[in-house]
């Protein structure tokens, strides 16, 4: 099995669907799989469960694919400075489910 790709849409080719369950690395907007994340909300897939110690902020990280409305539930320990996550969240629009940190 090769796991080298040329880039992130050939990573991921295949893999994503509407409704899964995705783990992304990083902590805050420090060491994030930025090129995945992107690839991501290009599929148009949606729903997803996305695990993470938060959800970037309104323009980078997980951020975009809020305001695309992909995804649909956070595992999270942190909401941070992101106005989208607040506004989803307390609108009834994002399901989240808040984990300490070291269980992350």
């Amino acid at each position: 099995m090769n796991k080298i790709y040329p880039d992130a849409h050939a990573a991921l080719a295949g893999i994503v669907h509407d409704g899964i369950t995705i783990a992304s690395g990083g902590f805050g907007l420090c060491g994030i799989p930025e090129a995945l994340i992107e690839a991501l909300g290009e599929t148009g897939k949606r729903g997803f469960t996305i695990i993470s110690n938060n959800c970037g902020v309104d323009d980078f990280g997980l951020g975009p694919l809020l305001f695309s409305r992909q995804i649909k539930k956070m595992i999270s320990s942190y909401v941070g400075g992101n106005k989208e996550f607040e506004r989803q969240y307390l609108a009834g629009e994002l399901e989240l489910e808040f984990t300490p940190q070291g269980t992350l």
